[in-house]
């Protein structure tokens, strides 16, 4: 890893965990789009262009969409300096942000508020077609390199645009509260789900399910070399998989602050979910682990899908742009008073 500009750290040990393991997520989703929940990767066998592409996405690159260094460069709109270790709401904001550039897999993602998440938005925001839009800030930390060659076309999306839903919670105060372990074992089970994102103050890992009272995880705690794609397009692929058996620990001892993920390919996939839910999560008369709910609450700011924003400049000059553009809005509030 190295930060844009040449400075800072040249590897992601001690403060990378938890945007490797939103990485992790992510690639599941996208495995699940493309190739489907049943794939498995195996060593040396031949396996489909769109797998290739997938781990393309991935590459430590500065112009690879969801690279380490754009997930920490957007993570700085999110007010996390680069070395600084993430959350699983943050990690969470991080891919929403970047995946409004990445027009091949054109994932909706949609991040819970309030542990409420909302089924009148979720569908507008996946049938909604997408609008160009005006520079927005968040633009600013992300490399213009990264948009690839269709960085300015803004089409309409037909039909259900695939979702990414993930949910952050906080289940506890300092420990994990036994009354959400059903709750949250029950979430592995749904077809849709992605696993979580969570694990120890400043250790993060990727949970992908359980086996009694213990949880089973994989551990991005493994420094390894950087790996680039070869001049005809592959990439040496054995270090982004799983080379043992993954780890388990007690549910117990599980930091309270989590991120769920589920993906849903079709509208049918997220009803289905919707069902899961209503049956499984909300069936607690005492505390829940999170709302679903029809409608958009009335005392909620109004929900407008996200757009890409047009990006007709330099990162530098965005940023020069952005700041400029915040002394007026300040000037104005002056003006106004």
């Amino acid at each position: 890893y190295s930060v844009p500009g040449g400075t800072g750290p040249s590897s992601d040990a001690g403060w990378g965990c938890m945007l490797r393991c939103g990485q992790m997520m992510l690639a599941q989703a996208l495995i699940c789009r493309h190739l489907g929940r049943d794939w498995q990767w195996e060593k040396h066998k031949k396996q489909p262009e769109e797998y290739h592409r997938i781990l393309r996405c991935f590459l430590d690159r500065k112009d690879c969409c969801y690279s380490i260094h754009q997930m920490a460069q957007m993570g700085v709109g999110e007010g996390k300096s680069i070395g600084e270790w993430f959350g699983p709401n943050t990690v969470a904001q991080v891919l929403k942000k970047l995946a409004l550039f990445d027009e091949w897999n054109s994932l909706a993602v949609y991040v819970s508020m309030d542990n409420t998440v909302v089924i009148e938005d979720i569908k507008k925001m996946c049938w909604c077609p997408v609008q160009s839009s005006s520079v927005a800030h968040s633009s600013a930390h992300l490399h213009r390199s990264a948009l690839g060659p269709n960085r300015n076309t803004a089409g309409l999306c037909p039909g259900w645009k695939p979702l990414l839903l993930i949910i952050p919670l906080r289940l506890g105060i300092n420990h994990i509260n036994p009354v959400y372990i059903d709750a949250f074992k029950e979430c592995f089970k749904m077809p849709q789900s992605l696993g979580a994102l969570g694990g120890k103050p400043n250790n993060a890992y990727y949970f992908i399910g359980f086996l009694g009272n213990e949880l089973i995880y994989l551990d991005p705690h493994t420094t390894q070399s950087f790996v680039d794609s070869e001049e005809n397009g592959t990439v040496d692929d054995e270090s982004f998989h799983c080379q043992q058996a993954p780890h388990r620990m007690k549910i117990m001892n599980l930091d309270p602050s989590v991120a769920l993920g589920f993906f849903c390919k079709e509208e049918c996939d997220f009803d289905n979910w919707c069902s899961l839910v209503q049956k499984e999560i909300l069936k607690q008369q005492s505390l829940r682990m999170f709302e679903l709910v029809q409608k958009h609450p009335p005392h909620w700011p109004p929900f407008i899908p996200p757009s890409k924003p047009e990006v007709t400049t330099t990162g530098a000059e965005l940023i020069e742009s952005t700041d400029k553009l915040f002394e007026l809005e300040e000037e104005f509030e002056i003006l106004s008073v």
